[in-house]
């Protein structure tokens, strides 16, 4: 698939005054070098903690922040050198909640920002009442409702709106849900998906959510300290930091049989010393194993054969991976400050 999105090499240091008498001055990295790129038509999440610079990053592919060092090209625009025509293929939803005038309506709004994009008349009217329907604002009437009566959710999908206004190819989305009740954060997931997987358009998205990361992001890069410290898909990202998966077998025994004989049992099948089991009162059995990365399905088999050879009942076998939180707090908890 074609680049779309190519960062290389950004730095930006921020120059901080504080204190009115005794004035003091500090020097704030920002960005140390990041470099990523984007391909067509996939959802690409920016990961990290607050001040990581995961903004700053977003800010200069948007043309609003130039780059001490380095360079960005949005579908081989370059973001110094020519802002006008960057400015053309990209939306832009940087806070959901500014940047909007209060005493307009939602449909208003939207107008009045689509006149900026050289849209009107008819051909604006269908475009505002489309994006309107396809994010859920119509129902919420937020066509005639003023934007200082909007809840938080719509001002989040009006804001998606605007940046969707001129249906550009780019979308880049500095923390689209944060702050949202469930039902505005899932319609904006869906839609974040649809527009990628379905129309082909490019999203880059910046988020600490990590579940959310996890279920949309085709592509994930993870910033700490201004410094892209991984990158990968979720599956990839996992692999990076455990090369031992757990397994975990439940069973019932329906009589106490002894936690040391099922433990030696199944060291000696797979070979390998770190086994835990337990048994409960009731007979409940549960024994979780530590196994190499992609063994996971013949160590669960073995260990079911040996389970039911000593007339256990098989109640539940899970594959336990890591989640994408669990990758991001060993990897920023390690990296260099």
């Amino acid at each position: 698939m074609p680049t779309v999105i190519e960062a290389r090499d950004l730095h930006k240091t921020y120059v901080e005054k504080r204190g009115l008498i005794h004035r003091r001055v500090r020097r704030v990295e920002a960005l140390r070098g990041v470099s990523f790129k984007v391909e067509k038509g996939i959802v690409f999440g920016l990961l990290g903690p607050n001040g990581a610079g995961k903004t700053t990053t977003v800010k200069i592919l948007s043309t609003l922040l130039i780059p001490d060092k380095g360079r960005a090209w949005i579908m081989g625009h370059d973001v110094l050198e020519e802002p006008e025509n960057v400015r053309e293929i990209i939306g832009v939803s940087l806070s959901v909640e500014r940047g909007f005038f209060w005493k307009l309506t939602g449909y208003e709004n939207l107008k009045y920002f689509g006149m900026l994009r050289g849209l009107s008349g008819k051909e604006l009217d269908k475009r505002i009442r489309e994006l309107m329907d396809l994010l859920g604002l119509l129902e919420l009437g937020a066509d005639t409702k003023f934007y200082e009566d909007f809840s938080l959710g719509m001002k989040a999908r009006l804001s998606l709106a605007r940046a969707l206004i001129h249906d550009p190819p780019v979308l880049i989305l500095d923390e689209p849900t944060l702050g949202l009740d469930p039902a505005s954060s899932r319609h904006i997931r869906r839609l974040i998906v649809r527009l990628a997987h379905e129309e082909g358009k490019t999203v880059l998205i910046t988020s600490h959510n990590m579940w959310e990361v996890e279920v949309i992001c085709d592509y994930v890069a993870i910033i700490n300290k201004g410094k892209i410290i991984a990158m990968g898909t979720v599956p990839e990202l996992k692999r990076m930091v455990s090369k031992e998966i757990p397994v975990e077998i439940t069973g019932y025994a329906g009589k106490l049989v002894s936690e040391k004989d099922l433990r030696e049992a199944v060291q000696e099948a797979l070979r390998i010393g770190r086994v835990m089991v337990n048994v409960d009162k009731q007979g409940k059995v549960r024994i979780r194993v530590l196994v190499e990365n992609g063994m996971e399905d013949s160590v669960v088999n073995r260990v079911l054969e040996i389970l039911k050879a000593k007339g256990l009942k098989i109640l539940e076998a899970k594959i336990m991976e890591p989640s994408l939180e669990d990758v991001f707090i060993k990897l920023t908890s390690g990296a260099e400050s």
